[in-house]
């Protein structure tokens, strides 16, 4: 390698490292980013339809999100932390049940388990008890206290909003900026790519939306059938849970599993199966139908995605796994793998062999023809 190459590459070490160290303000942009790309679609859409300018499209748009921002914070909020609470109240009661009827089962055992299994003692769930409720109210007490009156929160949440602003108040500008980080004869390609950025955010945004209040509709009328009690704030949680893939839905099936074992044990075995219903008529059925141009991911890679996520970047980078995934995936298939990889495959003196044994086996076919 020439001096020049490895001073290219310690540069760009120290870039990494160096973005590494700001990697939580780089996620607070890409939230923001996102959330532009959003509001941009109904700036668009108030700009062609009502012929008005892009700043009173603007305020328009922030307008119409801050009523559903303050309808859904008076009316929703605070029935949901209500019930919530009174959810949680529930849950010893259903863990209290367990234990009992775990413990019945080891003592006596019925007619329908085999003999081989009574040898063995069955664990006892008191311990397992007393440390998921502790753990369980030092969480969710240090998560409110965290969300409602953290000053970092606060200060987050508002740089979230300005920077939201900011890049939808003037979109061009931003992108222009983003392009000339890019080689000159590259940059028309780099707006492409940009563009099918955008296109999969959107898509996946607006399937996942669709996607979670099918479940949180589903999962509430489920729930009331069974007269599972706190119907709302599951149905809530199964929602909010279902922007997180394979993680979420397991996740959103705790509260309402423990609380109908309060009640009896097949109350508890028919919340699974409609959870488990629910998520397969929204992976195989209502998503398919509903999200056919949403960008595709492997489930396994999305667990992938996921896990590298929330490992290297914590509880915000599991949640903005998904747009980061889909963000990735679009700039690799484009800018790796077609213009790279397979203009190399196109140049490969093999390649090129046959390409020109192609194009002359015609012409010799004429010949012989010919004569």
């Amino acid at each position: 390698m020439k001096l020049s190459d490895w001073i290219s590459l310690i540069c760009f070490v120290l870039s990494l490292i160096i973005l590494w160290q700001f990697r939580g303000i780089l996620l607070l942009v890409f939230a923001a980013i996102v959330l532009a790309i959003a509001l941009n679609s109904l700036v668009r859409r108030f700009m062609q339809r009502y012929n008005l300018p892009r700043s009173r499209a603007v305020l328009m748009s922030m307008g119409i999100v801050l009523i559903c921002l303050a309808l859904f914070s008076v009316l929703v909020v605070p029935l949901f932390a209500n019930q919530f609470e009174q959810l949680l109240a529930l849950v010893p009661q259903g863990f209290n049940r367990l234990d009992g009827w775990v413990t019945g089962l080891s003592e006596t055992p019925p007619d329908w388990v085999p003999e081989f299994f009574t040898e063995f003692e069955l664990p006892r769930l008191n311990n397992l008890i007393q440390q998921f409720l502790s753990f369980s109210g030092q969480f969710f007490g240090n998560f409110v206290s965290f969300f409602s009156g953290s000053v970092v929160t606060i200060l987050q949440v508002l740089l979230l909003f300005v920077l939201t602003m900011m890049f939808l108040s003037d979109p061009t500008a931003y992108r222009n900026l983003l392009l000339r980080l890019f080689p000159s004869h590259y940059r028309r390609r780099a707006d492409e790519i940009l563009s099918k950025c955008e296109w999969s955010l959107l898509s996946w945004l607006g399937g996942v939306s669709v996607n979670s209040v099918f479940v949180a509709t589903l999962s509430f009328v489920g729930l009331v059938v069974l007269r599972v009690p706190y119907p709302f704030p599951n149905a809530m949680l199964a929602g909010l849970f279902n922007f997180i893939p394979n993680i979420g839905p397991a996740l959103s099936a705790i509260f309402p599993i423990i609380v109908a074992l309060s009640q009896s044990f097949g109350s508890a075995i028919a919340v699974l199966i409609l959870y488990v219903v629910i998520q397969n008529l929204e992976s195989y059925w209502f998503s398919p139908m509903m999200m056919r141009k949403q960008v595709s991911l492997l489930p396994a890679a999305t667990l992938v995605v996921q896990i590298f996520f929330a490992n290297f970047l914590g509880p915000v980078g599991l949640i903005l796994a998904l747009p980061l995934a889909v963000v990735c995936k679009t700039w690799i298939e484009e800018a790796w793998i077609i213009d790279i990889l397979d203009i190399s495959r196109a140049d490969s003196p093999e390649n090129a062999t046959i390409s020109l044994a192609s194009e002359t086996e015609p012409a010799i076919e004429a010949a012989s023809q010919s004569e």
